[in-house]
């Protein structure tokens, strides 16, 4: 059975082309992908693709994924931090 710990997140790092670090709130990555799903739903992987509508696409891509290729050399990556509190 696995630990319910590996499920909690409280952050997000972000990393972008050309832009410095991001430490994203679950909310605010939500949101930040959402825009990304929305600006480049015709560049999305495949498997996005089939998936219909625009909060069901962005919660798989956080469920199942920590990257995304934008363009040729462009990149948005995100990785789960737990802050200690």
């Amino acid at each position: 059975m696995s630990d319910s710990l590996m499920f909690n997140n409280d952050a997000y790092v972000v990393l972008e082309t050309d832009r410095p670090e991001e430490l994203l709130t679950p909310a605010e990555m939500f949101e930040k992908l959402k825009q990304i799903v929305i600006k480049f739903a015709e560049d999305l992987p495949i498997d996005v693709q089939q998936i219909s509508g625009v909060d069901a696409k962005v919660q798989y891509l956080l469920d199942t994924s920590c990257e995304l290729d934008l363009a040729p050399g462009e990149y948005l990556q995100w990785y789960v931090v737990r802050l200690e509190k």
